[in-house]
């Protein structure tokens, strides 16, 4: 699993992203330790219910990064991948929320968007602050320090999402004054999405506003499903209905999303936990299939600002 892959970037000190020449040396790793398994061979492991040896590679958000420095990566060396997107900002032509929150961190670091976010939230907001698993479950693979943790936890998981969007921009707007609103080259384009596709690229949904799915009525999850899904069915020449959950683990969703998932026909759906995929989960959890997060793998510590990361250890 990835997400942003790119070059460092020039006014974001904190963000934190592959760097695209270790995202390349991943690619030499994977491929020598243990191949990559091709579209074929994936879609008859679904069929067949037995998993074959190598990568799936999969990226999520739908950002530019993907087309402009992961898509011609992948041509180049004959790969494929799963593009997992959010449908919904093709509607709003704004940024999501959960990218704010990145571009708020990876401008400020944590304990600046700490500081400011508690002059605004207010303890009535957090209707889910005191969730267990939010709490312990969440950006536990992610080396972040703690202020940053917390930032994350209250604008994705405990405040309520009638407020959050308000929030998020009164703390931009105190931080960094007026901006424009950011969206403006920072996804892929429809055009670049069917160009990737008729490459031999799959591109999935990613709902449509990236919501935490456990917190959502079933008739709201049915909603970023079945919209989602109508919308790649509408803009893409051959679309294939694969899903992924936003933000990823199991405290993220429901057995009620698994279920309605079937329901609209998806055909595979990728959680975020970190293991081999197994043949009890091509026959039972096809919904939840498990993945690693690229971070945790060799070459795939993030960098943040202008530091390069040290080579990590494999697995």
């Amino acid at each position: 699993m990835y997400h942003y892959v790119r070059p460092e970037p020039d006014d974001l000190p904190y963000f934190r992203y592959l760097h695209v020449e270790d995202f390349k040396s991943q690619l030499d790793w994977l491929d020598e330790t243990y191949g990559f398994v091709s579209r074929g061979d994936f879609e008859n492991a679904l069929m067949t219910r037995e998993p074959v040896p190598g990568a799936v590679l999969t990226f999520d958000d739908g950002v530019h990064d993907h087309y402009h420095h992961v898509f011609p990566e992948l041509k180049r060396r004959g790969l494929w991948g799963v593009f997992y997107v959010p449908t919904g900002i093709y509607q709003t032509r704004t940024l999501l929320d959960v990218h704010r929150i990145h571009l708020l961190i990876g401008r400020h670091g944590g304990m600046e968007a700490l500081d400011a976010l508690q002059a605004v939230v207010e303890d009535h907001m957090l209707v889910d602050k005191d969730n267990a698993a939010f709490r312990s479950n969440t950006y536990r693979f992610q080396d972040n320090d703690e202020a940053t943790n917390e930032v994350k936890r209250v604008l994705n998981y405990y405040i309520s999402y009638e407020h959050r969007c308000s929030v998020l921009t009164e703390v931009l707007a105190a931080l960094n004054g007026h901006r424009g609103n950011g969206f403006d080259g920072f996804y892929l384009s429809l055009e670049q999405m069917q160009e990737m596709a008729d490459a031999g690229m799959v591109i999935g949904s990613h709902s449509v506003s990236h919501p935490v799915f456990s917190k959502l009525e079933v008739d709201d999850q049915w909603r970023e499903i079945d919209h989602s899904f109508s919308f790649l069915e509408e803009v893409l020449a051959e679309p294939v209905r694969t899903f992924c959950y936003p933000y990823g683990g199991f405290h993220n969703f429901t057995d009620d999303t698994q279920q309605l998932l079937k329901k609209r026909g998806c055909r595979f759906a990728f959680n975020v936990e970190p293991r081999d995929i197994e043949a009890q989960d091509l026959a039972d959890h096809p919904m939840a299939l498990p993945r690693y997060d690229c971070n945790m793998l060799r070459f795939g510590r993030a960098s943040m600002g202008r530091e390069r990361p040290v080579e990590s250890a494999p697995l």
